[in-house]
Order: C-alpha cells, then structure tokens, then sequence
C-alpha cells in the first residue's frame, strides 16, 4: 500500500498515512480535527535488482559472449588510458 504524506493547514502538523490506492483521501486531522492537504511526495525508489530486467535476461548470447571476452582479456603491457595531451616531466638541476 502507498504512503500518504498529509498536513494540517490549522495545526501544522504532517503526518503519513498507509492507504490504498482506492480509499479517499483523508479530510481531517488526527489531533485538532482541522483540515489537511495531501502533500506531493517522492515516492518510492526503483530498484532494479535480480532477474527479470532486459540487461539481464533478453539481451542476446552474442552480446553476452562478447562481454564476457571484453572483461576475461588482460591490459595488453600495462597500458593506461591517457587524456591525449602530453604530459611534461620537470628535470630539476642539482
């Protein structure tokens, strides 16, 4: 069930409520009876976790067989990645 968020436009209080998606919207608050307005929440995070997601389950063999390759083979010598701009190296004399 949703988590409402509500607040009292007498008392100031907010305060959640668990409601279905079907109930109406509550009219009063709980401690001084005055009118409240549901608030506009955030809602709830999205979490993409175990099977049934397309980067999981409905991506081809090939493209799976690919990834595997691309992780499995070693950096050839040690090499690293630079931002293509030389890099200079100050000699200091002693």
């Amino acid at each position: 069930m949703p988590t409402y968020e509500y607040e009292c436009q007498k008392c100031g209080l907010r305060f959640e409520l668990f409601q279905s998606m079907k109930d109406k919207p509550r009219q009063r608050c709980p401690t001084c009876r005055g009118k409240v307005v549901r608030c506009l929440g955030t809602g709830a995070g999205i979490i993409f976790k175990g099977s049934g997601f397309y980067s999981t389950d409905y991506r081809s063999p090939t493209y799976h067989a690919a990834a595997k390759k691309e992780t499995a083979a070693p950096s050839a010598g040690g090499e690293t990645k630079s931002s293509g701009k030389a890099e200079k190296s100050h000699a200091t004399n002693s």
